[in-house]
C-alpha cells in the first residue's frame, strides 16, 4: 500500500524506529530519510534506505530534497526536545522555535508544492500537558492545546496547528501526540533515572509518588505512524485530526523509576518523602544559584511540578480511527529499554550512562 515515504529526522530515536517498522511491513517501499546526521550504530536504519543530509530550517534544502524524492507520504519527526536542564528555561527559545515551527513550515510548503498526498506530524502530548497548572487525568483530544506553557509545548502546539490547518483534498494531514518515550537508544529518560543510583537519590520521593503518567515504548509509536500513513492513503478518516499515542497503561512515576532501577539490580535501601512545597523551595534555590554562577540545573521549580504532575490520556480515538493498539506492554518496554547486550560492553557509552561493573557480572551469572 505504501510505496514511497520520506521521513524527516530519520536517523533519530523515533524516525529510525519508523523506518524499521515501515521496511518490515512494506519491504518494497522506497524509504528516504533526511536529517543533519547520517545513520549511526545507535538508531539503526534498514539496509537500502536513502539518506539525504538536509537542514529543515533551510527551505531550499528541504524543497530540493522533497522535489527530488517525490514521496507520496511525508512523516515529519525532526525537531528539538530540550534537555531537562533547559526544559523549564527560555534560553533556547529562539532555536527551538526555528526548528520546531519554521522547520515544519518549510516541510509543509515543500510537500504541498511537490504534490505529496499525506503529511504526518510527530507532535507530543506536551502540546496540552506542558501547562502544569492542572492535573491531566485520562484526557482526550478535546482538551485545548496551550499557547503559553514551556518552550517545547508552545513550539509543538504552534507547529501542530499549522499542520492540521493545511489538511485538504490534495494533501491530507494528521498529527500524532506520543507521551514520554522509552526504548533502546533513548538518551534522556532512562539515563536520567538510572543516574539517580550513582547520585544516591533513589530513596527520595517528591510529593506522594502516586501521580499516574503515560510512557510509550518507541516501537508502538512507530506502529502508530504506519497506521496513520495507511489511513491517509485510503479512507482519510484521520485527516485534520490529532491523536494521543501511548501504551494505554498509566504507571505511577515512582513505580516506573523503581522498575528501571530494578533492571540494574538496585533497590532503594529506605524511603524519604519530601513534601512538594519544600521541594519547590529547594528548586527555587537551585535556580537562583544557577543564575548567579551562569550554569544550568536539573532541579528547579518546573522539574518539581513536572515530577508530581498527573498526565495520562485516553487511547480511544487512536483505537477507533487508526486501529492503534500497543504491541509492546509497559513491563516488557521497561525491560527492553534497560537490557544490556552481554557481548557489547560499549553499551554504557552508547546510551550515555556509566554502568557499574557488577551489572555485567550479574547478567553473566
Amino acid at each position: 500500500m505504501l510505496q514511497n515515504v520520506l521521513i524527516s529526522g530519520g536517523t533519530g530515536f523515533v524516525g529510525a524506529a519508523i523506518a524499521r517498522a515501515l521496511a518490515e511491513k512494506y519491504p518494497e517501499c522506497a524509504i528516504t530519510i533526511i536529517d543533519l546526521k547520517p545513520p549511526g550504530t545507535i538508531h539503526v536504519v534498514p539496509h537500502g534506505v536513502l539518506f539525504v543530509c538536509v537542514d529543515i530550517t533551510n527551505a531550499d534544502e528541504v524543497s530540493k530534497a522533497i522535489q527530488q524524492v517525490q514521496p507520496e507520504i511525508v512523516i515529519h519527526t525532526a525537531g528539538i526536545v530540550p534537555v531537562l536542564s533547559e526544559r523549564f528555561a527560555r534560553r533556547l527559545e529562539r532555536h527551538v522555535w526555528a526548528v520546531n515551527v519554521e522547520g515544519t513550515r518549510n516541510m509543509l510548503e515543500a510537500a504541498k508544492r511537490s504534490g505529496v498526498k499525506g503529511f504526518i506530524y510527530t507532535s507530543t502530548c506536551c502540546v496540552v500537558t506542558d501547562q502544569m497548572d492542572v492535573p491531566y487525568a485520562n484526557i482526550d483530544e478535546n482538551w485545548p492545546t496551550q499557547s503559553s506553557s514551556l518552550i517545547y509545548g508552545e513550539s509543538k502546539a504552534a507547529a501542530e496547528s499549522m499542520v492540521l490547518e493545511k489538511s485538504c483534498e490534495t494533501m491530507a494531514t494528521c498529527s500524532l501526540r506520543p507521551s514520554v518515550l522509552c526504548g533502546p537508544g533513548d538518551y534522556q529518560l532512562v539515563p536520567a533515572i538510572h543516574a539517580c543510583i550513582a547520585k544516591g537519590q533513589t530513596p527520595f520521593i517528591i510529593g506522594n509518588g502516586l501521580n499516574l503518567w503515560d510512557v510509550t515504548y518507541v516501537t508502538n509509536v512507530a506502529d502508530a505512524h504506519i497506521l496513520a500513513a495507511e489511513n491517509l492513503m485510503t479512507t482519510q478518516t484521520a485527516a485534520g485530526e490529532g491523536f494521543f499515542i501511548q501504551n494505554n497503561d498509566p504507571i505511577t512515576f515512582r513505580a516506573f523509576c523503581l522498575a528501571i532501577w530494578g533492571q540494574f539490580g538496585h533497590t532503594p535501601p529506605f524511603e524519604v518523602r519530601i513534601p512538594q512545597p519544600l521541594a519547590y523551595i529547594v528548586g527555587l534555590v537551585f535556580e537562583f544559584l544557577a543564575w548567579i554562577f551562569g550554569t544550568t540545573c536539573n532541579l528547579s521549580r518546573g522539574s518539581v511540578r513536572d515530577a508530581c504532575s498527573i498526565r495520562y490520556a485516553s487511547g480511544a480515538k487512536a483505537r477507533q480511527v487508526l486501529g492503534y493498539e500497543p504491541q509492546v506492554g509497559i513491563k516488557d518496554g521497561i525491560r527492553l529499554s534497560c537490557e544490556v547486550d552481554l557481548n557489547d560492553k560499549d553499551y554504557a557509552r552508547r546510551i550515555g550512562i556509566e554502568l557499574p561493573a557488577q551489572v555485567f557480572s550479574r547478567k553473566n551469572n
